[in-house]
């Protein structure tokens, strides 16, 4: 993500140290999004005469917007996940079990590197496995003991786009109030409320995945996890797996081949089936109204590329214009 908090080794190398990671080769700053403060790290770990010594890795995470009391909840979601055998980062605990941290006066987190790369490009295979393991994530986030809501929803999509919307033309403006209504609407209604709900990602892009070839090793970036609906999450895939970034159009071969593996696993229900057309919206509202808030209003970073909003309004565009709503 971008560096907003210049991290120095010496820092990076006492918290290492003191989780018993290793000690510090390498440590540089992970550009390319707008959330965090990413660095990879390298240690070497010292070996034994059973085992011989080794180079590790490590992504350190300084979370400049989240606050210490909001992030157990994503912290203790990836360690429940990987216990269960989701191929997400297990944070390192302290000796007294204790995954949140503290450098440069941030609260911070230490997580191993995932295997692999990100597939900007996906093809029906690399949707199939993403169908696959998010359908597997939701059974298995199922019995997590601790709950917070999605920051990034509804409510929060009311708080933003009165602060986005003098920077936007006429027509935007129009679409994106008319939008926020149909939203707002849907949420007042039985069958919205009655959605299979638990523990989502609620963000995983195709560069929040990583593969080998077509065999998938890990999904990352929980920090815009949240309690909300299956749907919503399955919905946020869709718009960015199965979507033509250059135009923003829908492309239904993949799009069968994630939704497919997802029900494999996790059959809709009826109620799901009907929403889903009003969720692909919700979803693209959603990244529009961020990708707005984060371009007009940026902040300050050492390494910071805003993301287009247009692309969303595209892909918003085009699921209001080829779906049928899912109630007036």
């Amino acid at each position: 993500m971008a560096v907003f908090t210049e991290v120095s080794t010496d820092e990076a190398r006492k918290l290492l140290r003191h989780l018993r990671l290793g000690e510090l080769l390498e440590l540089r700053g992970i550009s390319g999004g707008i959330e965090n403060t990413n660095y990879f790290a390298t240690t070497w770990q010292e070996g034994s005469a059973e085992e011989p010594g080794r180079q590790a890795e490590f992504v350190l995470t300084l979370f400049e917007r989240l606050s210490a009391a909001q992030l157990p909840f994503y912290l203790y979601l990836m360690q429940h996940l990987a216990a269960r055998g989701i191929p997400v980062p297990d944070p390192a605990p302290d000796r007294t079990g204790n995954v949140l941290h503290c450098v440069a006066g941030k609260p911070a987190a230490v997580v191993n590197r995932l295997r692999g790369k990100s597939e900007l490009h996906p093809g029906p295979a690399h949707c199939r496995a993403v169908g696959d393991m998010l359908a597997r994530m939701h059974l298995a986030g199922r019995d997590f003991g601790r709950s917070q809501p999605n920051l990034r929803g509804l409510p929060w999509w009311n708080e933003v786009v009165p602060t986005v919307l003098p920077h936007l033309d006429p027509d935007q403006a129009a679409l994106l109030r008319a939008e926020l209504a149909y939203q707002n609407h849907v949420a007042t209604q039985p069958a919205y409320a009655a959605l299979p709900r638990g523990p989502i990602h609620a963000d995983l892009f195709r560069d929040n995945v990583m593969f080998e070839g077509e065999a998938l090793t890990g999904l990352f970036d929980f920090y815009f996890a949240g309690w909300d609906s299956f749907l919503f999450d399955l919905a946020v895939c869709l718009n960015d797996w199965c979507i033509d970034l250059a135009t923003g159009e829908h492309d239904p071969v993949r799009a069968q081949a994630m939704q497919g593996a997802y029900e494999a696993v996790r059959p809709l229900e009826a109620a799901e089936r009907r929403l889903l057309p009003a969720l692909l919206r919700a979803a693209a509202l959603r990244f529009w109204i961020s990708r707005l808030w984060d371009f007009h209003l940026p902040r300050e970073a050492a390494l910071l590329t805003p993301h287009d909003p247009t692309h969303f309004e595209r892909v918003l565009r085009g699921r209001i214009a080829t779906l049928q709503p899912a109630m007036a």
